[in-house]
């Protein structure tokens, strides 16, 4: 049976997957449906048109991959597609508020993908996806929000190098690199009436993101990113010293 594994499935852009999945990869069977809050994972699968499995995981802790890896190794799935979505971000300089504020977002945004990677690789096949949501953030560090561009930096990179690795096995791997989205994200982040910077960048729609970024895995970019606007931004970022583009870029 083929699969799609989501995490982050249950709010935001990963209920827009799940919306977008069954017209984009119509071969996949089943989702498997994966965040902390099983009540949100339910509401979620609710009206999906493909049957799906429900795991109320919490991606920082290591018992949650032990789970995940002994019911892949019962079932044995064919995955399809990988999305990790799953991921935080708060607003605040390091040094200030609570130190696990900044080490959930290390543990989720670094720790919880690499983990599901790696656990979910040897179920894949030739012509599988790999979808991992990053951000504008991994161009270029972003102060007030310094560890979560951080940990998008990560992800951008561990994308381009997963990418190289499974190139002879036929697995494609794709960094999402979205600008903000009106989603309950940056609400619960702080990030929401309390940026300037977030108040004037235009807003990319959490539901184009998904379509596109859908079909840019199909196709085995490496890197997507939504919006003219955004795709100048990495442009620039790339030739301007990084310590000029933290200027701007401060949040």
């Amino acid at each position: 049976m083929k699969v799609a594994i989501i995490t982050g499935a249950s709010a935001g852009l990963g209920k827009e997957f799940l919306r977008s999945l069954p017209d984009m990869y119509p071969e996949i069977e089943e989702y498997w449906l994966i965040a902390r809050r099983r009540e949100k994972l339910e509401e979620a699968a609710v009206g999906v048109r493909r049957q799906c499995r429900i795991f109320p995981l919490d991606l920082t802790l290591d018992e949650s991959y032990e789970k995940l890896a002994a019911e892949l190794s019962e079932q044995k799935p064919d995955i399809k597609l990988l999305i990790n979505n799953s991921g935080c971000g708060n607003l605040g300089n390091v040094g200030d508020g609570e130190l696990r504020i900044q080490t959930q977002m290390i543990d989720l945004n670094l720790k919880g993908l690499t983990a599901v990677t790696h656990l979910c690789i040897p179920y894949m096949q030739k012509g599988s996806n790999i979808l991992n949501i990053s951000s504008i953030a991994s161009f270029c560090p972003n102060p007030r929000m310094t560890v979560y561009s951080a940990t998008k930096s990560f992800v951008t990179a561990f994308t381009f190098g997963i990418a190289e690795e499974l190139k002879e096995k036929g697995i494609t791997a794709t960094a999402v690199c979205p600008g903000p989205m009106d989603t309950e994200f940056i609400k619960i982040g702080g990030i929401k009436g309390n940026s300037k910077t977030f108040d004037i960048l235009p807003y990319c729609d959490p539901e184009k993101v998904a379509r596109e970024s859908l079909a840019a895995a199909r196709r085995g970019v490496t890197v997507h990113t939504p919006k003219a606007f955004y795709k100048l931004y990495r442009v620039i970022a790339k030739i301007l010293p990084t310590k000029l583009m933290i200027k701007f870029s401060k949040t």
